[in-house]
């Protein structure tokens, strides 16, 4: 009688978690996966109008006069709603733009309040991702007193970063950058820099590298700016780049950006700064392509949708609530639904999103299924993947001549770094048995 009470007494709270969960915004029927969602408190609006952003034209997808601040109503859902969704902690809250510091420092005063109430013993972090020119000595308190983590936009020195990062009147961002650079060192806040790479910094490797170490940067990631001018879908939206293309699709034509890196060129920058990092560099100063790569090569999560076999774990919460399959994907087509009426983990578990994601592996070209670096590259990103493979198939990447560069160039270092880490950490773990 006992036991059987024990049981219906599991069974119970099975039910009330489930019943919890629902309510929440939590799983239905499927057990929980996790997932980032990214939020952009201000949605598309910016105090700057850098050339290349591929996120600012997105303002042309919203109701005019529609607020680009993101609501109570829907700041408490989105909280509420995802500490509930994810199975276990930590859970990250990975604040985006636009430009999010925009929406005022209140309004992150309101969002820790909320995930203190809502955390339900779960540890809770932030992150931020912003161009800097708003930081101050009172956000760089606030930052620091909540251990935040702070990417800032930076892409080289004062010529290559004012080549196409400006402001709303047209002058170069630079020095409003690094004054909040010293912002963040002054509070001892932890951050990284997100460098673009364009045409112009491609040819600067070594200068580029040199000026973020002299900066006091130790982190630092390098993100490839590739944007196709504008399609026929691209035309219709009101939109001046060209959309991501779908899984399989065929282009008869491939019109770049003047901004855009080209392959080679990208792939010759990578391979410059590894030989420097590799010489002088290694355990002292981070460059996240090289630790993606490495990770890959120890048999581990890379830690960034692009270096995995499939992707959809990484939804995007505008402004006013609305999800979308990725940041790179905002378009009507892959909307998912809106936080205040819809279940994140249905949402994150539906069959689009699914076959969102599965498609990156599905639709991989046999060019890339038969390369020697086709387990560690992916074909990177779906949003790339529009050029033809030479025996003309679809779905290669744009940048895959200076990929294979790189992962050729890299791969016997990476590889022997990986095994001096597998080693060290069987000698631990034997030290400690």
């Amino acid at each position: 009688m006992a036991k059987k009470a024990t049981q219906n007494e599991k069974k119970r709270r099975r039910w009330q978690a489930r019943a919890k969960a629902r309510q929440a915004g939590g799983q239905t029927g499927k057990p929980p996966v996790r997932f980032a969602l990214m939020a952009k408190p201000m949605g598309p609006a910016c105090n700057l109008r850098c050339r290349y952003c591929f996120y600012l034209e997105k303002e042309a997808l919203f109701s005019d006069g529609e607020s680009r601040r993101m609501s109570d109503e829907v700041l408490e859902a989105y909280i509420r709603k995802y500490i509930a969704s994810q199975p276990s902690g930590p859970v990250q809250f990975n604040w985006q733009g636009g430009e999010p510091m925009l929406i005022g420092l209140d309004f992150y005063r309101k969002s820790i309040e909320l995930q203190r109430q809502y955390a339900d013993g779960k540890v809770i972090r932030n992150t931020l991702q912003t161009n800097g020119i708003l930081l101050d000595d009172e956000w760089g308190r606030f930052l620091a007193k909540g251990n935040w983590l702070v990417g800032l936009s930076l892409d080289g020195p004062r010529e290559i970063h004012n080549e196409h990062r400006f402001d709303t009147h047209g002058e170069g961002s630079f020095d409003a950058v690094m004054s909040g650079l010293a912002v963040l060192r002054k509070h001892r806040v932890e951050f990284n820099v997100l460098a673009s790479v364009t045409p112009g910094s491609a040819e600067r490797p070594l200068d580029v590298y040199k000026f973020f170490k002299d900066a006091g940067v130790k982190f630092v990631q390098f993100m490839p700016i590739v944007e196709r001018l504008p399609d026929h879908a691209a035309k219709e939206l009101g939109l001046q780049l060209a959309v991501g293309v779908r899984a399989g699709e065929r282009l008869k034509t491939v019109d770049m950006t003047p901004w855009s890196v080209r392959p080679k060129a990208y792939g010759e920058f990578l391979c410059r700064i590894f030989d420097e990092w590799l010489r002088h560099d290694v355990g002292s100063f981070a460059v996240m392509n090289f630790e993606w790569a490495l990770a890959n090569y120890m048999g581990r999560p890379a830690g960034v949708c692009q270096w995995m076999p499939v992707c959809g774990r990484s939804p995007i919460i505008e402004h006013n609530g609305d999800i979308y399959a990725c940041d790179h994907y905002v378009y009507p087509e892959h909307r998912l639904g809106n936080i205040l009426t819809d279940n994140l983990q249905e949402m994150v578990q539906s069959t689009k999103q699914c076959a969102f994601g599965q498609a990156k592996l599905d639709a991989l070209p046999d060019y890339c299924r038969q390369c020697p670096v086709g387990p560690v590259c992916w074909g990177e990103c779906p949003k790339r993947r529009f050029r033809q493979t030479p025996d003309g198939q679809s779905g290669l990447n744009y940048l895959c001549a200076g990929y294979k560069r790189f992962f050729e160039h890299s791969g016997p270092y990476l590889k022997a770094i990986a095994q001096q880490l597998g080693h060290r950490r069987r000698k631990l773990r034997s030290e400690r048995r």
